[in-house]
């Protein structure tokens, strides 16, 4: 499965019977699904439907999912008020030896208000389901688009991250190969530390200041930290390798390069590898920086 990355675009349009309809579908990171629907007035009884569709595509990002429809026609019908037609009619029979009982003109009917009203014909049931299954598709269609834009981002995301990934393994084995590292140095640097204190101070243990000196030296080894970045670094290369939605456990690899390579900085005894801890933590930013795009 690819990755994903939570950013992306896509746009579908399309006609059903007389009806225009457009879906616009933008993402973003986000935390969560986070689905923000547009319908036109109408329209409202698509929704359900849109979001079950939304989180079946998706699991993360910040979607704001638009919708806009236009008629190229309208389709006017005549309403006649059967009920005010009728009053007229009974109105002329009461007063048929007042006025002249000539019949009623078509023209004379449509010029007294109430009697026929001119509306938008409404759509049938089966025209309207088709309209219905018509827009769904094109949603899907854009829902379609929209993954493939960001697994396109996905892959690029993850050439990205390899690449820092890489760097890390390549610090850690800076680290790991330091001369400073090696038992002798520790040995010697100490040795120097402890010979400045006792020509200073005769009464001092000497046997209580070496005992001291292998504690700060077993203090002082990286191995375990640098074992821990190993298996990250053999970690998060199968996390990208296997893909889907990885974002949230490549996000707490990061917290746990970044917490080794505080304790390098803190234990280191060489310019050198506090150099090497220091590059790590800037990485490590640009890693996690590029996970939150993804999904």
């Amino acid at each position: 499965m690819a990755l994903q990355s939570m950013t992306g675009f896509a746009r579908r349009e399309g006609t059903s019977g007389r009806c225009r309809w457009a879906w616009e579908l933008r993402s973003v990171n986000g935390k969560g699904l986070d689905a923000r629907l547009r319908l036109p007035p109408g329209l409202e009884r698509l929704e359900t439907d849109a979001r079950k569709r939304i989180a079946d595509r998706f699991t993360r990002g910040n979607l704001q999912v638009g919708l806009s429809v236009s008629f190229d026609e309208s389709r006017v019908e005549a309403v006649v008020n059967q009920n005010a037609l009728a009053t007229v009619l009974a109105l002329r029979n009461q007063l048929a030896g007042v006025i002249d009982p000539a019949p009623l003109r078509l023209d004379t009917l449509l010029g007294i208000r109430g009697i026929v009203e001119f509306k938008e014909a409404e759509e049938s049931e089966e025209a309207l389901a088709t309209l219905d299954a018509d827009i769904i598709a094109g949603l899907d269609a854009a829902l379609g688009d929209l993954a493939e834009m960001r697994k396109q981002e996905g892959r690029a995301l993850g050439e990205i991250l390899l690449g820092h990934v890489a760097t890390i393994e390549a610090l850690t084995v800076a680290v790991e190969r330091d001369p400073s590292r090696s038992p002798q140095e520790i040995a010697a640097k100490l040795s120097a530390q402890l010979a400045l204190l006792l020509d200073g101070a005769a009464g001092l243990d000497r046997d209580r200041l070496h005992a001291e000196a292998a504690l700060i030296a077993t203090r002082a080894d990286l191995r375990e930290e640098i074992d821990r970045l190993k298996a990250h670094v053999a970690a998060a290369r199968d996390l990208i390798a296997k893909g889907g939605p990885v974002g949230r456990k490549l996000d707490f690899l990061a917290q746990e390069f970044n917490r080794e390579s505080n304790t390098i900085c803190s234990k280191s005894n060489a310019a050198a590898v506090t150099a090497a801890g220091i590059e790590l933590k800037v990485v490590i930013d640009q890693f996690r920086e590029q996970v939150q795009n993804l999904e």
